[in-house]
């Protein structure tokens, strides 16, 4: 398959599942796997087109963006939201910088995917049948507590096949915040989890990179970019008026036809 085809596929799953709760990276390292993409190369890829995603969400909430960081200089919903992000982000950057190598080492690895998978999906409905008390639908009134359990559930999200959305969202969701409040949330949260997480890649990964691939890395963050900007505003008007159960669902399913395969000897 061209270089440039598989770009494409992967930018377009790494669009598609970035901020819905089915785990991106475990799509990726499925998907680059059945594609024979794998090495540091591809997980430079793979760690580069991100970028594209996380520029969707800046995109999209562009204005409120601009606003919340004009309107943080002076006590108010702006300056707290502000607060409560960099206290969800604390508990992730910490324990990711502590235990990041041996994540890359050890867990990256499409069987780790397939149980993380189905184990997502049942936490999933576990949290839909207890059906947690909406306490607010106001960022703006989101309690320092509630955001740094939001943070300490997205730990969970540095195993491969979690889904660092899933994480967020149900965190949120199980915490109190409405399915959509704690959907934006996430989004918002992701932005400097993300931009964090894929720098230090990067940066450790710079060596992996030349210049030929440039052409190929452009068609991955352009293509991750559009994806994502599709499937966000999608997911935001299915949240508002559904459950996250059809995820759960397609969760297990997947990790149980995967780990089928792994345990035939197929994949």
């Amino acid at each position: 398959m061209s270089v440039y085809l598989v770009a494409l596929v992967l930018g377009i799953v790494e669009g598609a599942t970035e901020f819905i709760p089915v785990s991106s990276t475990g799509h990726l390292i499925l998907v680059g796997h059945w594609l024979g993409f794998e090495g540091p190369r591809a997980r430079a890829f793979e760690i580069f087109i991100q970028l594209g995603a996380i520029l969707a969400i800046v995109w999209i909430y562009r204005g409120l963006i601009g606003g919340v960081l004009r309107d943080a200089v002076r006590p108010g919903p702006a300056r707290t939201l502000l607060v409560n992000l960099a206290v969800a982000f604390l508990p992730v950057a910490v324990v990711g910088l502590l235990v990041h190598d041996l994540i890359k080492a050890y867990l990256f690895d499409p069987r780790v995917v397939a149980g993380a998978l189905v184990v997502g999906g049942i936490a999933i409905l576990a949290i839909e049948g207890w059906a947690p008390r909406t306490v607010t639908d106001d960022l703006g009134a989101l309690r320092p507590r509630t955001a740094l359990g939001i943070g300490l559930a997205q730990i969970l999200s540095l195993v491969p096949g979690t889904s660092r959305s899933a994480a967020t969202i149900l965190g949120g969701y199980g915490l109190g915040l409405s399915r959509r409040a704690a959907t934006e949330f996430s989004f918002f949260l992701a932005i400097p989890v993300m931009l964090a997480a894929t720098l230090f890649d990067l940066l450790k990964s710079r060596h992996d990179l030349v210049r030929g691939d440039a052409p190929v890395f452009a068609v991955g963050f352009i293509t991750a970019f559009v994806a994502a900007l599709v499937v966000v505003r999608a997911f935001l008007r299915f949240v508002s008026r559904h459950s996250f159960r059809p995820f759960a669902y397609y969760r297990i399913v997947l990790g149980l036809v995967l780990a089928a395969l792994f345990l035939t000897g197929v994949a």
